[in-house]
């Protein structure tokens, strides 16, 4: 293996890493360094040479993140075992992933009625149909239950677009029945929009969330779905149906609308829970100068938020998703049970919340001083699990002092932080959270990797995982970056031909077509 590149004067090492050839997927040195206030991952493959690739587009947001990494208990009980584990070939999960997997995505279909030009995931261009029965689907669910020390409570129906499984309701119901608390339906929602009834429908059956593709605010950005939005989300308003928009986002494309896209979003936050801005994951063999025409980091993304919106929300509003463990410790303390922990990698995503009144966006930390609660939940938690100090005495120290961390000045009318933590923490009342979620909107980054900008310590603390017929469940950033290994090896498997699938139906594939979506 070739000795990676000194770094110039210009270049500030950071750490060493693993990561994979675009070309071979050999697993090689990587090292992240900063350069120019950015960013970077350089590795060497002896055959193809070197790559070079932006891993986030600022160092100092890359530092603060760093600082709140927190590493999880793994998995108890792995379901795949080997003499020697080559992480990401491993996966299944193994005993070397670091973090319990807080939502499975379950694919229930790989038919789709848009043809995209960009997507190479949808049955027409994979030349099967790979659909899992009834029963695979409950094995999965089941299986992902067994998993410990925290099985999963959350579940992602994902496709292809898996409203059209006619059996989707019954396939909803058996999740809640297994004991998902938490189903979301990812969706481009031209069914939701066509049919009044199925929206109300599948919240009955159990779905609490449409994760919706949504790319812009005009119909340039949003080819998809943009004649459809206004029915989608008048449709899962009738039917109480919470959403949360999910821009993939492309620089040179829709990075100049994401201050709109969280207008919009704020204007209808009686329906749209947040929005879950995803930076393009660049799959596929591509030039240098061609990646960094469209690459788009998280960093990029918050930037663009602080430009747009005039310093409404800026960079300092963002924090990284391992932060919620301070939540967790707080409530483990205080009851004795294992609880979700948000362990993933710092690099992986930030989020903020904004309170809406009376049209107005707030930042909630422009009121809340997040990192002072981060240290006292951290402390406090410690303090109970030491037995320094008795956990009623604890609670009624914290709802006293949770006073100090507000800036009533900045503070909005309709705020009440001291109840929602109580019924959260001390009550377990998640109903509560739920109301709260009426006047807060989540704005939240998930970039996930491609093959230039590959980090194997992040597939470790992956913990959105896909689960498989197999019994096996893959981190995302395995499953949708190595599908010749993952995603596509094993749906190929599990499938038919689409001869036999239309032969069976008694349906044409290209039935299911609504738009076709052009370069």
């Amino acid at each position: 293996m070739q000795e990676i590149k000194l770094l110039n004067k210009r270049e500030k090492f950071i750490s060493d890493t693993k990561s994979l050839c675009p070309e071979c997927l050999k697993i090689i040195d990587a090292t992240i360094f900063e350069k120019d206030g950015k960013v970077w991952i350089r590795k060497i493959c002896n055959e193809h040479g070197e790559f070079e690739d932006l891993y986030w587009g600022d160092y100092n947001l890359y530092l603060k993140a760093k600082r709140f990494a927190h590493d999880g208990d793994g998995i108890y009980n792995p379901q795949v075992t080997y003499d020697r584990i080559r992480c990401p070939f491993s996966c299944g999960l193994c005993k070397n992933h670091l973090s319990h997997p807080a939502l499975i995505n379950i694919v229930v279909t790989n038919r789709c009625n848009l043809s995209c030009w960009y997507c190479f995931f949808y049955s027409e261009r994979a030349g099967y149909i790979y659909e899992p029965s009834l029963e695979q689907i409950k094995f999965m669910l089941e299986a992902g239950k067994r998993i410990k020390p925290i099985p999963p409570n959350a579940v992602q129906l994902t496709g292809g677009e898996p409203t059209l499984r006619d059996d989707l309701l019954e396939i909803i119901r058996i999740a809640k029945e297994i004991g998902y608390e938490h189903v979301q339906l990812n969706t481009n929602g031209i069914k939701l929009a066509l049919d009044e009834k199925f929206a109300k429908d599948v919240r009955k059956a159990g779905v609490n969330t449409v994760y919706l593709s949504f790319d812009g605010t005009s119909k340039k950005t949003n080819p998809k779905n943009f004649p459809e939005i206004p029915k989608i989300i008048e449709n899962c308003r009738k039917a109480d149906l919470g959403i949360v928009l999910v821009p993939t986002v492309i620089n040179n494309v829709n990075d100049n609308e994401v201050w709109n896209i969280i207008q919009f979003a704020a204007k209808n936050i009686d329906v749209v829970r947040g929005v879950n801005f995803q930076p393009v994951s660049l799959v596929g063999r591509m030039p240098k100068e061609e990646r960094m025409k469209y690459r788009i980091t998280i960093p990029d993304v918050i930037k663009r938020i602080e430009e747009q919106s005039n310093g409404i929300v800026t960079r300092d509003d963002f924090y990284p998703v391992p932060y919620a463990s301070c939540i967790t410790h707080v409530v483990e303390a205080l009851t004795g049970k294992r609880f979700y922990e948000l362990t993933n990698h710092f690099a992986c995503g930030m989020a903020t919340y904004l309170y809406v009144e009376d049209g107005k966006i707030i930042p909630i930390t422009k009121f809340i001083d997040v990192e002072g609660l981060y240290e006292y939940f951290n402390e406090i938690s410690q303090e109970i699990i030491s037995g320094k100090k008795n956990k009623y005495v604890a609670i009624l120290q914290m709802l006293f002092k949770l006073n100090s961390f507000i800036d009533k000045k900045y503070k909005p009318k309709t705020f009440n932080i001291k109840k929602l933590l109580f019924n959260v923490i001390v009550r377990h009342d998640y109903e509560a959270l739920g109301q709260f979620h009426r006047r807060l909107l989540f704005i939240g980054m998930m970039h996930f990797m491609d093959l230039y900008n590959y980090d194997i310590e992040r597939v470790k603390r992956c913990n959105i995982l896909y689960a498989l017929p197999d019994g096996r469940f893959i981190p995302f950033c395995a499953f949708n970056v190595i599908p010749e290994l993952y995603r596509d090896n094993v749906q190929k498997r599990f499938s038919i031909s689409i001869e036999e699938w239309e032969k069976r139906t008694g349906r044409k594939l290209i039935q299911d077509f609504y738009r076709r979506i052009e370069k």
